[in-house]
């Protein structure tokens, strides 16, 4: 165990991740929540051997999930004490900065966002007309559900447009 964490706390970036690339429609399925959030605190937590960033996020509206006025999102990587550790596509969230979060919880019960960066959509506020979310592209390798390497594109719509497409996907209904 030991030499684990010798062997950890040497490592200063993980090499890259392959992940399977999520449809907008994919990451509302599988999501366990779906929240709109403003990022309130942020703080370092070691958990076995790895070290994740833990955020605190306020929740201004809740699509999914169980209602929550607060919530700790968990994304692996961070500093603690001399220990630092990075993980190829783990998003970065600013505080006091609004996203829409596709979040899941695994059997560990720390919540997280749904396949690394891709479930992190920004909220861009309206100056003029309507309010946009936006995801930049991911720089990791992606492969499509039959393991073909595909690309990621950044993705830009109304946050009109999103609810509408989270509440239809919710009820079942065909998303063209």
């Amino acid at each position: 165990m030991r030499f684990l964490w010798t062997l950890l706390s040497l490592v200063q970036v993980l090499p890259g991740a392959t992940l399977q690339r999520l449809s907008l429609e994919d990451m509302i399925q599988k999501s366990t929540e779906i929240v709109s959030a403003k990022v309130t605190s942020s703080s370092a937590v070691v958990r076995g051997p790895v070290v994740y960033t833990k955020y605190t996020v306020a929740v201004t509206t809740q699509w999914k999930g169980a209602p929550s006025k607060q919530l700790d999102v968990y994304v692996p990587g961070g500093k603690s004490g001399a220990l630092v550790q990075r993980f190829s596509g783990a998003p970065s969230l600013a505080e006091g900065v609004e996203y829409v979060l596709f979040l899941w919880s695994g059997r560990s019960g720390m919540r997280q966002v749904i396949g690394l960066s891709q479930g992190l959509f920004q909220m861009v506020p309206a100056t003029q007309g309507e309010a946009m979310v936006k995801h930049a592209a991911s720089r990791e390798t992606m492969v499509d559900a039959s393991g073909k390497v595909v690309e990621d594109t950044p993705a830009s719509m109304r946050l009109r447009e999103m609810v509408d497409r989270i509440h239809r996907t919710l009820a079942g209904a065909q998303v063209q």
